[in-house]
């Protein structure tokens, strides 16, 4: 599922973007991985490009290979099949689909919260979450939160389906629109908006994760080359944050014609600012980054069951995330 909107002009060839890091020599055959991402080369991948521009993944005896997606990407297919070892994706989507026996595991953080919300023009009355009774949100019908805050709030809303552009959020002031809240603010402002306010997942108590998944098998047969990664990645994350992220930048730009220094630096200002990737709790910080944690899984998937988006006792959250394979 994806909770993302793309500029108002979309000109990447997504499908033969890839970018590989290639292992060293040290008398052993590097270890092939090969990752699908959720959506094109943009800084929610930063830890990704990071890792392998800097050659942590190669330190790992890891020769990482990097799959853009896009609109339609078939992200857990990939997974499902084999076709890719492992994936960014949705905390929620996967969970939905795990409870349909897909053999995944999540196994690794990208956000500790997801960055999909609600974007509020700057002037809109919209203030809080109680404020859009009765109003028309464009999103993906299927989004999860909708339901969540239909239920929550007693709200009733009409919903208006997505098509990838803020077009239609700038072109009306009265606008509610599915987004991410590091990308489409910056396109939004460069296309002459102000800047948007934003109802976030997180304020609202629905505390979801963008994650890593793989394939029960995949996790099995090389639990090793499993953590090495995680390692690589978690090492990628820090550097890119904390560091130079020209190494990334650089990589993401070749991968992904549309991004621009400035959008890129701005997506990752949003990213640091926020704590998306080291945690807003108050054990966050660089030690959280790629952590999962049981006991907000058992919460968000009480919280699915009970709207219903989620058979009940069907999954749990130790038959559908580890920690078996996260640094000690």
């Amino acid at each position: 599922m994806f909770t993302r909107s793309l500029p108002l002009v979309i000109g990447c060839a997504l499908a033969a973007m890839t970018l590989t890091a290639t292992a060293p020599a040290a008398g052993k055959t590097p270890f092939k991985i090969t990752v699908q991402l959720d959506w094109v080369a943009e800084p929610e991948h930063g830890g990704f490009y990071q890792a392998a521009a800097r050659g942590y993944f190669r330190e790992e005896g890891l020769d990482v290979t990097l799959i853009p997606g896009g609109p339609g990407a078939q992200v857990m297919p990939s997974v499902a099949t084999g076709k890719a070892d492992i994936a960014q994706a949705d905390n929620v989507g996967t969970l939905r689909q795990q409870a349909e026996g897909l053999p995944f595991v999540q196994f690794a953080a990208v956000f500790q919260d997801d960055p999909a919300g609600i974007l509020v023009h700057a002037d809109s009355p919209v203030k809080k979450f109680e404020d859009l009774q009765g109003k028309t949100i464009i999103a993906r019908p299927e989004w999860a939160f909708l339901t969540f805050l239909q239920k929550k709030y007693g709200l009733k809303t009409n919903t208006v389906a997505q098509n990838f552009s803020v077009a239609a959020f700038l072109g009306n002031k009265e606008a509610l629109q599915q987004g991410y809240y590091i990308a489409e603010p910056y396109h939004i402002t460069k296309a002459g908006g102000k800047m948007p306010r934003f109802l976030s997942t997180w304020d609202a108590g629905f505390r979801t994760y963008a994650v890593l998944i793989t394939n029960k098998k995949f996790a099995r047969e090389h639990p090793a080359e499993l953590r090495a990664f995680t390692r690589a990645y978690i090492h990628g994350w820090r550097d890119y944050l904390e560091g130079d992220p020209q190494a990334a930048h650089g990589a993401m730009k070749k991968a992904n014609a549309n991004n621009t220094d400035e959008f890129m630096m701005f997506s990752r200002k949003m990213i640091v600012d926020e704590r998306l990737v080291t945690g807003r709790d108050k054990d966050g910080g660089p030690d959280k980054i790629g952590r999962l944690d049981p006991a907000r899984f058992m919460t968000l998937i009480k919280q699915l069951e009970d709207l219903g988006l989620l058979p009940k006792g069907k999954v749990t959250a130790a038959s559908t995330m580890t920690t078996e394979f996260l640094p000690k």
